[in-house]
Parts: structure tokens; sequence; C-alpha cells
């Protein structure tokens, strides 16, 4: 406790002085703001047109506030709508700028009934309105699918953000995450679990709108590692304001774990078994008068399987020509867990405090046999066995303190979270020739310490203003130690290959935004942010060679959009968003990774962070039984960073103790060049027969990166790449409903050749049992079809590879859920936590705080 302690205490005294300024800043800033701008208006000003009409609209079955409902102002008499104003996050809506007379208000959200308040009088003496709560309810062809539950619809297109329901995905039964984001449209994940959005793969990650540095680590694993049945939904936003972290040059994906926002205790378990993995959850849920506390279980476990590859490289200039046929057997198991405690001290005061953790191991062993010729040197041919093991475990603490000010909608919270994780990977190579058996613990951690202030001012009934400071604070060590056999074959720690890596990155920040709303249902938002960089980086081992690095950045990052919603059911907004791209550890570190003899791969500790620029037009419509989403963007990228494979000389000792010198491929990072993306995204969903639901998504996009001279090889076309899917649900009776998804994506580019393409074929059915406390379902994927096939390749002037992958992926499960507890739909809000939100560091699927090697 004490070790836990003094890291705190030099966590708070160590955090850069700019959050401290500006926090202070905050708090002087709104108590002059108020002091200029008192709550209640004067009577002479009724004159003036001062008036406004107010209020919060709600759903009716859950009680829940609709955020981004259109709200329109009619004179009473008139079919002209005379304003307008969009709900915010909580539901609230105000209507300004309005004369004494007698009004009428049309509220419409997509999926639900358009309701009229008639006879709204503004008067002389009563020139402020506040009409309360407006409670509306889902449409007739909507409330066939939530009569009893109250659940949504599987897919809901928002004015920010498209949001995935994965409760209500029947086909979700027994899998993980990973399953469920390949469902989700513009979203697209690769056969080694990559997550990418609109063909992207530097998207950040959130669960439950926070940061894990479980994701930083190995984003990839941690998704297959996470059941299904844990989440509740999937929040996809392609264009963050400013008062985001500038990080994820696509965008960010928030995933939401269940919890319910009710009074009264809840909860729920599940279990899963099937062909290819089985998980068990468990949920729970307490919101009694001030006190809020949840809490969740999750195991998964995947049974063992193996993957077939192949591999064959060929440089014309160098002659060299080297390949490799072999089989691997992996299994896996993984937990996570968390708890969440909130509490209101009154209305204006409240705190809360979350800690999650999660932890497991995959193990790997396999076989190949190989071959290389290089240069003029004689074929050797050998064999390789390999086994590692890779653990990792990880927590993320956070805390959050909220004030809310006398006035309506003026708030400040303070937040800070504390991430911690350890990945430890052990893996053994042992050769027959043509390199040295060798054997490598690499151990990593990594630390990281986030403090923030939010501060949220209504300056007047038509302008909102959001401003804010962070810093990051992260403390990466990886640890890398070199075995090599003796002469009596013993293992003896090698000191000129081993190494120490310690690397740190702190990011400090500060924003505006400013949200106002006009007549005629305009909405326009605009905000900046200024972000500051600083990287170090440095080796333990003299004798490598490594340098240590500085690297120091300033990036200013605009945001931009303007909403018109045309009418009660439709909306078109533009917008435009600026988004960096650091480079993690993983491109960063410039330790060799020697753990393939064939496929070796180092950082770049000079890369340049890649800087987007988009600007996207949307358009949103609800005709009936038909939900219509669809965009147009334009995308620029500049200083793109991506993977670069040339052929080089590498030596090294063999088990006979001759030192030998060979071509092998080796892998960097660089930034390559610029890229101008021209794309367009379309999503619709359509009821049909009462019983049919059938959806759609594709999302297409230009590829054509200007390389920088020295890399001008290979064919530098246009290519059009794509990510599709299809769905349709059947209702087969009251308590029975069949589900299947066919997903489509295209091969993905690089400016040196092509990653693998993807597509999968989903069938799932669920029976309500139980009265409905209880669900059973059945899932299959692929079942026609026992392994999957995914070829790569690099055509780059003189050299090609071609890789293969052979991955099982037939599966067939079962799974039963059963709900109980009793809980009341009570007139309480959800409590909006706002918390710590790190929406930065480039993805990878790589090692995070590892050195590089990882026995693969």
């Amino acid at each position: 406790m004490k070790q836990l302690q003094g890291k705190f205490y030099s966590l708070f005294t160590s955090v850069n002085s700019l959050t401290s300024i500006a926090i202070i800043f905050l708090m002087l800033f709104s108590a002059s703001v108020k002091g200029q701008n008192p709550a209640s208006v004067s009577q002479p000003g009724a004159e003036q047109g001062n008036g406004s009409i107010t209020g919060v609209v709600v759903d009716s079955l859950t009680n829940k506030p609709l955020d981004y409902a259109s709200v329109s102002l009619f004179k009473t008499g008139n079919a002209k709508p005379l304003s307008g104003s969009l709900t915010d996050a909580k539901g609230a809506f105000r209507i300004a700028g309005l004369q004494p007379g007698e009004y009428r208000l049309q509220i419409a959200f997509l999926g639900y009934l358009s309701k009229n308040i008639d006879k709204i009088s503004l008067t002389p003496s009563r020139i402020t309105v506040n009409i309360g709560q407006v409670i509306v309810a889902p449409s007739a062809k909507m409330l066939n699918a939530v009569q009893v539950t109250g659940q949504k619809d599987l897919i809901e297109n928002r004015i920010d953000k498209l949001v995935f329901n994965a409760e209500k995905d029947v086909t979700s039964t027994g899998g993980n995450v990973s399953d469920i984001l390949r469902k989700v449209p513009m979203v697209s994940v690769d056969m080694d679990g990559n997550v990418a959005l609109r063909g992207n793969q530097n998207v950040r990650i959130l669960i439950n709108g926070k940061p894990s540095g479980a994701l930083v680590t190995n984003a990839a694993d941690v998704l297959k590692s996470m059941p299904a049945d844990q989440i509740k939904n999937v929040e996809v936003i392609t264009a963050p304001s400013a008062k985001y972290d500038a990080e994820g040059s696509a965008g960010i994906i928030n995933i939401i774990t269940k919890k319910k926002n009710v009074a009264g205790f809840s909860g729920s378990v599940t279990g899963s078994v099937g062909t290819r993995q089985s998980n068990q959850s468990a949920n729970f849920n307490l919101n009694k008068n001030k006190l809020s506390v949840s809490a969740n279980f999750g195991y998964n476990a995947g049974w063992p399987q193996t993957t077939y590859n192949s591999f064959s490289s060929q440089n014309t200039d160098l002659g060299t020509i080297s390949s490799s046929n072999g089989e691997n057997t992996s299994n896996r198991h993984f937990t996570n867990g968390s708890a969440s405690l909130g509490f209101d001290f009154n209305d204006n005061n409240s705190i809360s405090s979350s800690f999650s953790t999660r932890g497991g191991a995959f193990k790997n062993s396999g076989s190949a046999t190989s071959s290389n010729i290089s240069g003029q040197e004689d074929e050797v041919n050998y064999t390789a066995i390999t086994s590692n093991e890779f653990k990792m475990s990880n927590f993320d603490w956070n805390n959050d303190f909220t004030h809310k000010f006398k006035k309506q909608g003026e708030e400040i919270s303070i937040a800070g979270q504390w991430t911690h994780g350890v990945t430890d990977v052990n893996y053994l190579s042992e050769y027959s020739a043509f390199a040295q058996n060798q054997r490598a613990a690499n151990d990593g951690t990594n630390n990281e310490y986030t403090i923030q202030a939010d501060y949220v001012l209504p300056i007047n009934k038509t302008f909102k203003l959001e401003t804010g400071a962070k810093s990051i604070l992260r403390r990466i060590k990886s640890e890398y130690d070199y075995f090599n056999p003796d002469a009596t074959g013993a293992y003896v720690f090698n000191s000129a290959t081993s190494n120490t890596y310690d690397y740190d990155q702190d990011v400090y920040s500060g924003y505006g935004l400013l949200t106002t709303t006009l007549k005629k249902g305009y909405t326009i938002q605009f905000g900046a942010r200024l972000e500051n960089t600083r990287i170090s980086g440095n080796s333990g081992n003299v004798n490598a060679g490594l340098s240590p690095f500085e690297n120091n950045y300033t990036n200013f990052i605009p945001s931009f959009v303007v909403s018109k919603a045309l009418t009660p059911t439709q909306t078109l907004k533009l917008s435009y968003s600026k988004r960096i791209q650091r480079p993690s550890l993983q491109y960063l570190n410039p330790f060799l990774n020697t753990s393939n003899p064939l496929n070796q791969s180092q950082g770049n500790p000079e890369l340049a962070p890649e800087i987007t620029q988009t600007v996207e037009l949307n358009y949103s419509t609800f005709i009936k039984a038909m939900t219509i989403n669809a965009s147009v963007y334009y995308r620029r990228t500049d200083d793109i960073i991506e993977s670069y494979v040339t052929t080089v000389p590498y030596t090294t000792i063999d088990n006979a103790g001759n030192t030998v010198t060979r071509d092998v491929s080796l892998t960097n990072f660089l930034n390559v060049g610029n890229n101008n993306s021209i794309g367009t995204s379309l999503f619709g969903s359509l009821q049909l027969f009462k019983v049919l639901t059938m959806r759609g998504n594709i999302n297409a996009y230009t590829y054509k990166p200007q390389v920088i001279s020295s890399l001008q090889t290979g064919n530098q076309s246009t290519y059009i790449q794509y990510n599709a899917f299809i769905s349709s649900t059947v209702k087969l009776s009251k308590t029975v409903n069949a589900e299947t998804f066919l997903i489509q994506n295209s091969p993905r580019r690089t400016f040196q050749g092509t990653n693998p393409s993807f597509n999968l074929f989903v069938v799932g059915a669920k029976m309500d049992v139980m009265k409905k406390k209880g669900s059973i379902g059945l899932n299959m994927t692929q079942p026609f079809q026992d392994y999957k096939n995914f070829n790569s390749s690099i055509n780059s002037g003189a050299l090609t590879q071609h890789n293969s992958f052979s991955v099982p992926f037939r599966s067939f499960g079962a799974s039963f859920t059963y709900n109980f507890g009793k809980s009341t739909l009570g007139p309480q809000m959800p409590r909006k936590k706002r918390g710590v939100s790190n929406d930065d560091l480039k993805q990878g699927d790589g090692n995070g705080g590892q050195g590089g090697q990882n026995g693969n």
C-alpha cells in the first residue's frame, strides 16, 4: 500500500503545470462569466425577442433521454417551421429569441412517433416557459420489436455517431468482441484481429469511453479474449470533435459493456460452449437512492487450433531465394473483471470510481521446414521447432468528480486514471542449420498516468461553451534477455544481443468547443485543440550501438460541423476534422528482432506522426419502415506510416559455431508519403412483412499513395477498396428470432503490395424462455468451410514475396442466458460519467512494452 501511495504521490507532483493552471483558469472563468450572465431574464427584454421554450425529451419505455431528437417550433396556425433545435446528450433543448405569442412544438426522432405540443403561450409577464419532460413513444413498427423488452434496433444512426446494439445481435452467441466488430458498419477486422475503420487501422478503441492499457499492449488479442455476451453496444465516431484526443486518424470505436441504469438490483449470467471457444460471464447492478454499484466477470478460452502457413521471397537483383512451410498449434485462456461505484452527495456533486482488470495467456508450438539461397552461396535447408508463451495482466483505475453549478447545464469535472500493464513472453527456437538455437525472455511494463479537467458552460440560450485540459504521462520499459547454448548445450546469457529499452511519452493538451443552435433547424459546432507531445527513448545496451533519441512537436487540431434538420425525419451534416497518429513503441524501438531468421523487423525512432484531414457530408433519414444513412468524404493523410520490406545481409553464428552471412528480409517502418482518398459509405435498413428486417452497408474508398522518390517501386496505381455486409433478421414467432450475416472485405493495399481479403458467413437463432427472463442461442460460423485461406503479397521492383495462412474458422456454438433481480424504471436519469478518455497512440498488432521479439 505504501508503494501504491508513493506512485500516486509521484504522479500528482510530476504532472505538468499546464493542467493545474487550466483547472484554475476554468474556475475563474466560470465565476467571471456567471457574474456577467444572470440566470434569469428581465421582463423588459420581452419586446426584444428574448423569450425561450425549454424541455427534456425522454423515451416512454426506458425513461432515458433521447439525444439529437429534432424539435421544430411553429406559430399556432402556421405549417411552416419558425425555428428549431436538437436535444443534447441529456435530452434537453432550448429555443430562444422568441417574441410573445402562441406556439406549437413538434418532437421527432428516428423510429419514434412524432409528438405535438400545442398552445404554448409566451406573454410579457411569462416570457420563458419550461414544458418539462416530453415523453415520446416508439413507432408502431418499432414497437413490435420492443414492446416487452424496450430494446432498440440493432443499428442506430445518430447525428454524431453510429451505434451497433450488440445485445440484440442473435449471431454473437458464444463469440468474442472481434466477432461483434466484424458486423459493425464501416468496421473491418482482418485474420489477425486487427481492427480498421473505413479501411484505416489507425483507429482508437475505447472501453466505456476510456482507454485500456491492455488494448495498447496487444489490442487484437485482447478483443478476442472478451466474451461477446458482456457487450451492450459499439459506438463508431468518424469525425470526433476537438474535445476528443486528436489521436486516431480513422476515428474512434467505443465499446460499451453491459450496465443497467435502472433502480433496484439486477443482473445476468451467461454460459456458452462451442467448437472454437467457450465463454462465461456474469453482470451485477445495484442502483439505490444515491448509490450505484456494478460488477462483471468474464472468462474466455479457445480450444487448441492448428494453422498452416507458407512463405516465399525472391530478390532478382541479389539472387536471393527463401521459402518455408510450417504449422502452428495454439490455445488461449483469458479472464476479465470490473467493478464500479458511484455516489451522489446531492444534486450538484457526485463521485465515481471504477477498477477493471484483464489477464491471460497464449501458448503456441510449431515446426517449419525452410530453405535459403543467398547470392552465389549454396542452398541451405533446415528445420525449425518453436514454442512460445505470451502472458499479460493489466488493470485500469479511474476516479472522477463532477460539480454542477446552479445555472442549468453548467458543470466542471476532474478525473484521473492509472493504467498498469505487464507482459511476459518466453520463447524457444531450435534449428537444424542456418541459425543458432535461441531462448529468450521479454518482459514489458507499461504505466500510464492521466489527469484532466472539463468545464461546460451554457453562455446563453443560443451558445454553449466546453473547454478543458489534460496531461498523459506514459512510462514504458522493455527488458529483453537473450540466451544461446554453449559447447555443452546449456543455455547461457548473451549480453551482446540482450537489451533494456526505456520509452517515455508525455502529451499535454487543451481544447475549446463552441456549440450554437440557430433558427430553422441549424446547429453549428466548431472547436480547436492544441496538443504538445514529448517523446524520448534510451537503450540500456551500449554495445548495441543504439543512440538515445528525443522528439517534440506541437499540433493544432481544429474541428467544425454544421447540421441542418431538413424535416423531422431528415438530417444533413457537413463536418471537418483533423487527426494525428503518433507511432507507439512498436514502431519506434530500434532493437533488431531476429526471432525469425528469414523475416526480421526493426523500429524507426525517426518516424513523424501521421496527419489526417477529413471533410464529410452525411445525410440520414427515416421513411416509414426504412432507414438510410449515406455519406461521402475526402481524406488526406500526410506522412503515412507503413511497413517497408527490403533484403539485407545478416551475419550470425550457426549451431556449429561458424560465422555465416545470409540475405534475409527486414521489415522497417517509414513515413512513405502522402495519400488523397475519396470515399463513400451507405447504410440501409428495411422492414418487410413485419417479420423480416434487411440491413446492408458498403464503404468504398480510393488508395493511391504519393510515395517519396527513393521508394518509387512497384505499380503505383489508384485502387478501390471496400468493406461490406448484408444481414437479415426473421421473427419466427413471439419468442424465436433467426439472423444471418454475410461479410466481405476487399484486399487492403499498401504501397508495396496487398494484405489479405476477408469474408465470413454467420447464422444464428435465439429463443426466449422462462417468461423472457432467459434465452437459449445457437450459432454457426462459416458452416460450409473448415479452413479459410489468407494470402498477402509484395511486388516491389526486384523484390517479390508471397505469404499464405490457413486458419480454422468453422464453428458451432450454444449459449444460455438468465436475467435475475427486480428493477424498476424510476424517474432518475442515468448519471453521465465523464472520466478519462485517452484517444491516442497508433494501434498495432505488436507487443507494446515488449522489445519486439515474439518468437512467432
